[in-house]
């Protein structure tokens, strides 16, 4: 089971499909309005192990070497779009 942190931006009606592992929202947990950069630290501190984000930029802004949280970046945020994908991602 993997414990995945659903950012601001990723449709959560997806959650559905990644049955069999944790998916927590940012909202829920009130982390929907800090920066990117302090997500991903606490994240990691409370144990995720993927951050699903639909911030394409990501990669650019922070460095996310050495991290120990996975951070998957869809390229559409459109549900019915990010579900023709999921069963490409290995963890699912």
């Amino acid at each position: 089971m993997m414990r995945v942190l659903f950012d601001h931006g990723t449709p959560s009606g997806i959650a559905g499909s990644l049955s069999g592992h944790e998916v927590t929202e940012a909202i829920e947990r009130r982390w929907d309005r800090i920066s990117n950069g302090e997500l991903l630290n606490v994240a990691e501190a409370a144990g995720f192990n993927v951050l699903l984000t639909t911030d394409k930029r990501i990669r650019y802004q922070q460095n996310l070497m050495g991290r120990k949280l996975a951070v998957v970046v869809l390229g559409n945020s459109t549900r019915r779009v990010v579900r023709l994908y999921l069963t490409a991602l290995p963890w699912r």
